[in-house]
């Protein structure tokens, strides 16, 4: 949708964002065949396969944040607020709009497959915690000792993805509790220099921890769904 606004190609899926998609697709159809089958009547499978399209639509959604916001920032030109003409002004304004709909959405997204995974694997994360997130849920499944495989799994992926997820998770909870996150730095600036020009944070740093998040949550939707699906394939045989 908003490569179609920038006048951009409809993307091609590949690599780790085709992986994620076409895992959860296959879920999507297998939790459809097993509704047709046995008629669902207490819409479990109903449940889950529209929370699975629910996933696929946010990962489309994340990715769509990342490419829009890094779009914007090659317009982006100055160094400096100041130097910045009404145009680019304009430009950064919606590469800030984009990147924190990006970030937003990359613990948005993770917490759905939580809970997602909380219902498939009856985890009662919500006995620990009412209102739990994707890392609850991570640590349950090692408290309960079950499916380790996938909970290791997932454990790796979290873990090889730490520093860029801190960072996002820093400016997420700053945006959401304290203050508009890309004013952050601003606010450092003036305790150094009250009448000195402000300098733009580091665009190029920041983009790259969202891409980075939004690999984390691709593989992290592999690995998830792909397990699923052969735990599905199996217990269908069985």
């Amino acid at each position: 949708m908003l490569r179609i606004l920038l006048g951009e190609p409809p993307r091609q899926n590949s690599g780790v964002l085709a992986e994620a998609m076409d895992n959860m697709g296959t879920m999507a159809a297998l939790l459809r065949h097993e509704m047709n089958r046995l008629e669902d009547q207490d819409h479990e499978f109903r449940k889950l396969e529209i929370w699975t399209r629910g996933l696929i639509s946010s990962l489309d959604e994340l990715e769509q944040s990342w490419f829009a916001a890094a779009f914007y920032r090659k317009l982006v030109i100055a160094g400096f607020m100041d130097d910045m003409t009404p145009q680019e002004q304009g430009d950064y304004a919606r590469y800030v709009y984009f990147y924190k709909n990006g970030f937003i959405r990359v613990f948005s997204l993770l917490d759905k497959l939580g809970t997602v995974l909380n219902s498939l694997y009856d985890l009662n994360t919500s006995k620990v915690k009412a209102h739990f997130s994707y890392f609850t849920v991570l640590r349950q499944f090692h408290v309960l000792k079950e499916h380790m495989f996938l909970a290791d799994q997932l454990e790796q992926i979290k873990s090889s993805y730490r520093e860029p997820l801190q960072n996002l998770r820093k400016r997420r909870n700053a945006e959401i509790h304290y203050m508009n996150a890309e004013m952050q730095d601003d606010l450092w600036q003036r305790h150094r220099g009250l009448h000195d020009k402000i300098q733009l944070e580091d665009l190029d740093g920041h983009l790259e921890d969202l891409q980075q998040g939004l690999d984390m949550a691709c593989k992290s939707l592999t690995a998830a769904f792909g397990y699923s699906n052969k735990q599905w394939r199996k217990n269908a045989r069985a």
